[in-house]
C-alpha cells in the first residue's frame, strides 16, 4: 500500500498568501496614515483662498467697494461750496455813511479806502491807499483844485507822479498821487503795505489806481473826507 502524499505544499501556499495579504494591509494602512496627515494641510491651504462668501471675500470686498463706489451727492456739494469758499473773492465795502452824494471822490481815514463814485451812486472803482500819518486833514467836503503830471516832495527828498491837489496842509498842498520815490530811486513804501497810514499829508496809491483817478477827475470834482 502506498504511503500518502506529503501534506506540506498546502499549508505553504497558505502562508505565502497570508503574507501577502498582510503586505497588502500595512500598505493600505501606511496610505491612510499619510492622507490623513496630509488632508489638514490641504484644508488649512485651502481655506485661506478667497472662496465666494469667505472670511477673506468679506475682508477684501469693502476696500474694493470703497474705491469704485462714486462720491455722494452731498460729498460733491460740500467740495463745491469748499472750492468757492476758497476762490470767491471778498466783496468791497460800500462808501462810508454820510458821505455825500452825486459824481464824487470819498477817502475814509479810518480804512485808508478810497472810492470813484459815480453820479447815480455806483462805485466806479475803490482801493486801499495810505494817507497822512499826522493828524492834519479834517473830514469835510473838499475839491480837485488842480493837476499836477509829476511833482516834487515838500522836502525835496523825492518825486510822484499823477498829483491831484485838492486842498493845502500847513505848509505844502495836500492831494491824490502815487507812492514817490526818493531821489535814490528807491519807493518810499511798499504796495503791501497800502492800507496803513504812511505819508506826511498827501494820499499815496498804487501808480496804475493814481493814473486812474487822475483820469477820472476832472478840476471841481468832489473830494468828500470822513473820519
Amino acid at each position: 500500500m502506498a504511503s500518502p502524499p506529503p501534506a506540506v505544499a498546502a499549508p505553504t501556499r497558505v502562508r505565502r498568501g497570508r503574507v501577502v495579504a498582510l503586505g497588502g494591509a500595512l500598505v493600505l494602512t501606511v496610505m491612510i496614515a499619510a492622507t490623513s496627515i496630509m488632508l489638514p494641510e490641504r484644508e488649512a491651504a485651502a481655506s485661506t483662498r478667497a472662496q465666494p462668501g469667505s472670511v477673506v471675500t468679506a475682508a477684501v470686498l469693502p476696500s474694493v467697494t470703497a474705491a469704485t463706489t462714486p462720491t455722494s451727492a452731498a460729498t460733491a456739494a460740500a467740495t463745491t461750496a469748499a472750492r468757492k469758499m476758497v476762490v470767491a473773492p471778498e466783496a468791497d465795502p460800500p462808501p462810508p455813511a454820510r458821505s455825500g452824494s452825486g459824481r464824487r471822490i470819498v477817502f475814509d481815514q479810518s480804512d485808508q479806502r478810497v472810492w470813484l463814485v459815480e453820479a447815480d451812486g455806483t462805485v466806479d472803482r475803490t482801493y486801499l491807499v495810505s494817507g497822512s500819518r499826522h493828524d492834519n486833514l479834517q473830514p469835510g467836503t473838499y475839491a480837485v483844485q488842480s493837476r499836477q503830471r509829476k511833482a516834487v516832495s515838500f522836502d525835496y527828498t523825492g518825486t510822484m507822479e499823477y498829483f491831484v491837489r485838492f486842498t493845502t496842509g500847513r505848509n505844502a498842498p495836500i492831494g491824490f498821487h502815487s507812492i514817490p520815490v526818493y531821489n535814490n530811486g528807491e519807493p518810499e513804501q511798499t504796495v503791501e503795505q497800502l492800507g496803513t497810514a504812511l505819508s506826511a499829508g498827501c494820499v499815496r496809491q498804487r501808480k496804475s489806481d493814481a493814473k486812474y483817478l487822475w483820469d477820472w477827475a476832472p478840476d471841481g470834482t468832489p473830494v468828500v473826507v470822513t473820519a
